[in-house]
């Protein structure tokens, strides 16, 4: 390896079949088309595989342990509360008008607030779908359906209070746990997108699905900061350029999976609730409480510029 070749190493938690790892492979791509030998570049599609938690990556991309990866920014909102936006529950319904926004003013406004508070930077904002319930149990229409049922979710507090708002008993696991945690009964639901679903294969142990859709994910595309700063210039924009293009690539095919995953798990016998067949009006008044009181700590100017 010639000493002039930027170190440049790729983490990610999803393994080789989810669309997060086909974002980081188009970027992988698009930046040795684009520079030819300036980058040595070292990539792994799943930390947990080594039996490292997901946790490790985020810590280890802010560290320098890692130059480059991705996480869903709902386990960033304690440390960045602008996230929140993104957080509230029963609030976004169109990721096209979603990602609209991010490349607008609210993008703006969450670049610099993951920047200032962090050592991230945001190469890019990715779709990790709408989130859904799956449980072990009962189809689940309402609200009333949920009680008395113990939840996956991941470690963020709105989530969790919304969890809780809709009648489940919310739990933390970490994503390398999921798996384990569905199928040993440890949880009786989790809420995740339809990909994650399938590529975890959780259908095989819940075989309800509710297209609840009470969040729509977002990720967020990071480099360590402080290596992205020590770039030159030329290869710092050659990251951009092949950051912008693994987005576009990772969100066309987040949202064809959507579409492919309710066709997949309805194959294997899942009995998927579409939202019509949902008592939307009664899981949105179980969780206004939670809206009413994160939409209260964010900037307005915010709120208007994500949620319009």
């Amino acid at each position: 390896m010639s000493e002039e070749r930027i170190r440049l190493r790729i983490g990610g938690y999803q393994g080789p079949n989810s669309v997060l790892t086909a974002g980081l492979k188009r970027f992988v791509e698009e930046l040795r088309k684009d520079t030819e030998d300036t980058f040595h570049i070292e990539a792994v599609d799943d930390v947990t595989v080594s039996g490292m938690g997901a946790r490790t990556l985020f810590d280890g991309i802010e560290n320098g342990a890692f130059d480059v990866g991705y996480m869903a920014s709902g386990y960033l909102t304690a440390r960045v509360p602008q996230l929140a936006v993104i957080d509230l529950p029963f609030s976004q319904a169109d990721r096209h008008a979603a990602f609209a926004a991010l490349a607008d003013k609210a993008g703006e406004i969450l670049r610099s607030a993951v920047e200032d508070s962090t050592g991230y930077c945001v190469l890019g904002f990715w779709d990790n779908g709408f989130r859904h319930l799956t449980n072990r149990r009962r189809p689940i229409r309402s609200p009333k359906d949920c009680a008395g049922l113990i939840v996956r979710t991941l470690d963020n507090r709105i989530y969790r209070e919304t969890m809780a708002a809709m009648g489940l008993e919310p739990v933390v696991t970490d994503v390398k746990e999921l798996r384990r945690a569905v199928a040993e009964g440890r949880v009786d639901a989790q809420e995740n997108p339809l990909t994650n679903t399938v590529v975890f294969e959780l259908y095989r142990h819940h075989p309800y699905v509710s297209l609840t859709g009470h969040f729509f994910g977002i990720v967020l595309f990071l480099a360590n900061s402080a290596w992205f700063r020590s770039l030159p210039a030329d290869a710092a924009a050659a990251v951009r350029r092949a950051a912008a293009a693994a987005s576009m690539e990772q969100r066309r095919l987040a949202a064809d999976q959507d579409v492919e995953a309710v066709n997949f798990l309805r194959k294997q016998g899942v009995a998927v609730i579409p939202q019509d067949e949902l008592d939307g009006d009664a899981f949105r008044t179980a969780c206004r409480q939670v809206i009413d009181k994160e939409r209260a700590t964010l900037d307005p100017a915010l709120v208007a510029a994500y949620l319009g």
